[in-house]
């Protein structure tokens, strides 16, 4: 499980260091994708193909199960962290987040996001002013409460 928020920056090449507290999960290797929101997935290559498994139940006659397929695959990237725990984020993914020096990386759960500063305090916000009422539309997490 990842959990957490750290500030990073990329550097000159677009690298990015991955929370030393997390490198060990992704040494032998990972994948980032595009994500939902406007921001970076990464996974470790076992959470990938638990996710995949997942994507691969999706019915192939439905637009979006394919919309979806191709959207997150399409982006998908494997990519093994240097010996300092970096990884060159694709030129494409970064346009598409929006990043530049700056970046907020997120544990979430079974994956890491990474988010320009400004669209995660939005999303933050917006998760403020509405986690009360989606805590109790979600039956599951009241019970656990």
């Amino acid at each position: 499980m990842f959990s957490g928020e750290f500030r990073h920056t990329l550097d000159h090449k677009g690298r990015l260091a991955i929370p030393a507290r997390f490198r060990q999960d992704f040494e032998a290797g990972l994948v980032v994708t595009r994500g939902i929101e406007k921001c970076l997935f990464i996974f470790t290559l076992q959470g990938w193909e638990a996710y995949v498994a997942t994507l691969n139940q999706l019915p192939l006659d439905k637009k979006r199960s394919r919309t979806v397929n191709r959207y997150l695959f399409s982006g998908a990237n494997k990519l093994v962290p240097d010996g300092q725990g970096r990884i060159l984020l694709p030129a494409n993914l970064r346009e598409f987040a929006g990043l530049d020096d700056e970046v907020v990386v997120v544990g979430a759960n079974y994956r890491l996001e990474v988010w320009a500063p400004d669209k995660w305090q939005a999303i933050l916000e917006e998760a403020e002013k509405d986690i009360e009422l989606i805590m109790e539309e979600l039956p599951d997490l009241r019970m656990s409460l």
